[in-house]
Formats: structure tokens, sequence, C-alpha cells
């Protein structure tokens, strides 16, 4: 299945190649702008090398290319999850699973996890970490490449960690040997952060992914203990703004949000037990906020029933309600809040589903959808290219039946989906 997949991808590129520069429109019954807030009905998209030259008024069809005709549905941007592993597995009761396929077949998984992606809507994403180095950059340059369909990947090359942190395989037995591949980002000391981010982002990785506190999901650590020092947070920020680019922390502890936010990073990824100090130092240092508030329904449910870890479970019941809680104050200060939602740990092609948390938890339903388009695309540096349906953006389009801005649950059955200018998803 998976082959026929990269196949159809591969013919559908070929052909995409030889089209690419022609001129074609999508006439939007409804058309909601994330940039202005706004909504307009009755809109014609003009678009040329796979970019949104105009936005008007429909008055009569174009002679110069084909319409899409979207007249009956509401048409948004592709959306931006800025929390994925698409490469690894999904998570499971089985804590050596990483270990449990080869290179080569993983690259399939995370094809087919990267095309489960962009059916659900998701035209960008920020992957933020896989265990083997730099399998996210092969998967980011295969889609960009035209040889597999998948979603624009921002990618982090491998988890920056401390020795027996988060970001590692734990809970193996002691002479069990990790791959070198899979402890690529495991630091010592500030010295060793210098050498293993420079390394990671010569490599190929577009950011980078620092573990500053114990995970809910790795066993043997604890969200809310410090991993990191300050001095090591910082230096991988030194190192990071060397090369023109950013610091993201994996940080559920309030102690670790604050230190990381004092260090430079430009998000932090949970935040479950942010504190109000740690809300204003953020809203201070314009520093974003990107919480994946859906996940504790879905490990406490699914991840009783398939038995997982007991540690993992009581970790999540320990920071599910005090994250949701920590979201709604954020939101209220006015922190950036960009979506992510640690698709991987739930199935990949559900990311829409925690769009109706964060509005349960805070936001309108607009400030949802934004958060989730030009918030993310600020995050990554990529505002007025993705996450917006203006002039000079991708022509990565989105359509729905019914309003998002009444229902935003309708988010989780997108019906079209356009990359670049090319429908890739045509659902009736």
């Amino acid at each position: 299945m998976i082959a026929r997949l990269v196949l159809a991808a591969l013919v559908a590129s070929v052909g995409a190649a030889a089209t690419a520069s022609e001129v074609s429109y999508v006439r939007a019954g409804r058309l909601i702008d994330p940039q202005a807030g706004k909504v307009a009905t009755d809109r014609l998209i003009r678009i040329e090398g796979g970019k949104i030259t105009a936005v008007s008024a429909w008055t009569a069809p174009p002679k110069d290319g084909p319409v899409t005709d979207w007249s009956k549905l509401t048409v948004l941007p592709g959306l931006i999850d800025m929390h994925t592993h698409l490469v690894d597995d999904e998570q499971s009761e089985n804590i050596a699973q990483p270990l449990m396929r080869s290179a080569s077949r993983q690259a399939y998984v995370g094809a087919a996890h990267a095309r489960a992606t962009l059916m659900a809507g998701f035209t960008s994403v920020r992957d933020v970490g896989s265990w083997r180095a730099f399998s996210d950059v092969a998967l980011r340059d295969a889609i960009e490449a035209g040889d597999v369909s998948g979603p624009r990947m921002s990618v982090a090359g491998a988890y920056v960690t401390a020795p027996g942190g988060g970001g590692e395989i734990t809970g193996l037995a002691p002479d069990v040997t990790i791959p070198a591949e899979m402890r690529r980002g495991v630091v010592e000391d500030a010295a060793d952060v210098h050498r293993k981010v420079r390394a990671l982002l010569v490599g190929g990785a577009d950011f980078v992914k620092l573990i500053a506190t114990g995970a809910v999901l790795t066993e043997g650590t604890e969200p809310g203990q410090l991993e990191l020092s300050e001095d090591e947070i910082r230096a991988a920020v030194e190192e990071a703004a060397k090369r023109g680019t950013y610091v993201t922390a994996h940080a559920h502890g309030a102690e670790g949000i604050k230190t990381a936010a004092r260090a430079g990073v430009r998000s932090i990824e949970h935040g479950s037990l942010i504190d109000d100090e740690g809300i204003a130092l953020m809203k201070a240092r314009g520093v974003f906020l990107v919480a994946d508030i859906y996940n504790g329904d879905f490990i406490d449910t699914y991840g009783r029933e398939h038995h997982w870890p007991d540690g993992m479970i009581r970790k999540n019941r320990e920071t599910t309600d005090a994250q949701r809680d920590g979201f709604r104050k954020a939101v209220k200060a006015g922190v950036k809040i960009a979506y992510g939602t640690d698709a991987g740990v739930y199935p990949h092609g559900w990311n829409a589903r925690q769009m109706p948390y964060m509005v349960r938890y805070g936001m309108t339903p607009m400030q949802a959808i934004q958060s989730a388009t030009t918030v993310a695309a600020e995050l990554m540096g990529k505002t007025g290219q993705v996450g917006c349906d203006a002039p000079g953006c991708y022509a990565d389009l989105i359509a729905v039946a019914g309003d998002p801005l009444s229902d935003i649950s309708v988010l989780s059955t997108v019906t079209k989906v356009m990359q670049g200018g090319f429908v890739v998803k045509d659902e009736r």
C-alpha cells in the first residue's frame, strides 16, 4: 500500500512540474483570511507558479486558466502543526519500539504519516524530533523533491538532551547498547552543546529542539525536573543564532520554562506546569507557547486500554489539567500561542482534533485558526509564505463544508486540500 502511495506521489509530481507555471484559479464560497481576521464571500483566488497572485471578487469565469470550484465551501489556508513526530512509530506500550524497525523500513512509515497529515489539511509542519538523527531531514527533502507526498516540513534533526533525559530511549536493561544515531544529540555540558548543535545544523536541521525538562512519556524522568542548565540552553541559542535560526525547548516544569525563556529560546513546547511568573516572562520576551492540550485525554483513555507503563499514565494525570489551566491563563495574558499537537502520540491525521480544545480553554475560533496559520508561520519565520491566503503566499489551501467560525470541529473533516496550486485531495 505504501509503495503504491509513493509511486502515485512521484507520478503526480512529474505532472505538477510540467504545469507549475500555468495560471489557475479557485472560487471560494467563503474565504477566511486569518491575517486580517476577516471573512469574505464569493472570492476568486488567482494562482501562478504555485503561489497566490491575486484575490478578488468573483464576477465571471476567467479565460486564462481553469477554475477549481469550491463555491459551496469555506476556504482557508492550509493548517500548520508546530509539534509533530512524523518519522517515528506512533506511541505504544513498548518502550523498545524505536529499536524494532530498520532505518529503511522506518522511512516508509514516515512517508505514510506525512501523507496522512497532508490529507488532514495540514500542509506545513514543524517536526520536533526523531529517534534516528536526520531521518526527518531525509523525509523533508523527499517531500520537497516530489518523491513522496506530505506537508512542507521544518525539522530538528535530533533531540538535544541530557544523558538519560527526556530525549533518550530509557527503561531498557543496562547492558543494551543504543545505536549511536539515536544518541546524536546527547550532551554533557555547554561546550558539548555547541558541538552537537553545530553538527545538527550542518547536517540539515532547520532549527534546534532541546529537552529542557523530564518528559511524560519517557520512563525514569519527571516533567517538573530541570535537565539542562541555563548555560547549556544559552549555548544552543548562541550556536543557532550564528546560523540564523532558533531554539525551541520541551519544558513541562515551571522552573524549566523560566530557565529556557531567560536563556533566549523562541518557543516552549508543552508548558504543562507553567506558573504566573513564567507566563509573564514569556509575554514580556515574546516567547511562543506550543501546548498539546488534546493529548491528555487520548493518553488517559487509550494508554490505559493498551497498558502503557504506569509511570506514563501517572505523569499524564499530573500534568493534563494543569496544562489546560496554564493554557487558559496564557491566552488571557496575550502570550503568542502556536498550534502544536504532539502528533505521533495519537494517530497522525487527527491533528485538527485539538481545535475544539483550544476554543474550550479560552480561544475564539478565529484565534484557534490563527494559531494554526499566521502565528505558527510567525514562529517559523515564514510569515507571508505559509498559513495565509493573500498574494505572495503559497497556494496551500483547504476547504470544508460548514463554518469553522461557528463550529471549529468541522476542521476535522477537510474534504479538499490544495498544495502549491495542485489539488491533492478532492472528496465529495
